[in-house]
């Protein structure tokens, strides 16, 4: 996973199925914010280091979960992550606090911790299998051409 800042945005970038999540440095959620995959994130730093992202907005469903262990969650999920780097620049942790009043009787706390990798991310390629389409972008069936392009 790497991290892009720009002065308006975080992004982080994923190398397992090109994932893009975007963070913007703002201070308020739109008005009306429509359900996805990633939700409508928003960040600010505390203490010159942690980088504070509130997430609402996050589609739920089927494949919709909030860990490894595939707990649901319902759109009234809300997330907030503490990313901090370590002194030594070697880690970085993410303190993760999830609200859902329709899943869960109080909050829930969750730790992540990536170890830094000096290897350059790779490509990966993976055509859709001709199954669900999880993320809802459109992509099942695949369109096929009448005719080779070349």
């Amino acid at each position: 996973m790497y991290f892009l800042q720009t002065p308006n945005e975080v992004w982080m970038i994923w190398e397992r199925d090109h994932f893009v999540r975007r963070v913007y440095l703002t201070d308020k959620h739109s008005e009306n914010v429509k359900p996805s995959w990633f939700g409508e994130s928003i960040g600010r730093y505390e203490s010159g280091d942690t980088l504070v992202v509130d997430t609402i907005g996050l589609a739920a469903g089927k494949y919709h979960y909030i860990d490894s262990f595939r707990t649901p969650h319902t759109e009234k999920l809300h997330v907030v992550e503490r990313f901090t780097i370590s002194r030594d620049g070697r880690t970085l942790t993410a303190i993760v606090t999830i609200e859902d009043p329709d899943a869960f009787t109080g909050p829930l706390t969750l730790k992540q911790t990536w170890r830094k990798n000096e290897v350059a991310m790779g490509e990966m390629v993976c055509a859709e299998s001709g199954g669900e389409d999880h993320f809802n972008q459109n992509l099942d069936p695949i369109p096929q051409a009448g005719k080779p392009d070349f």
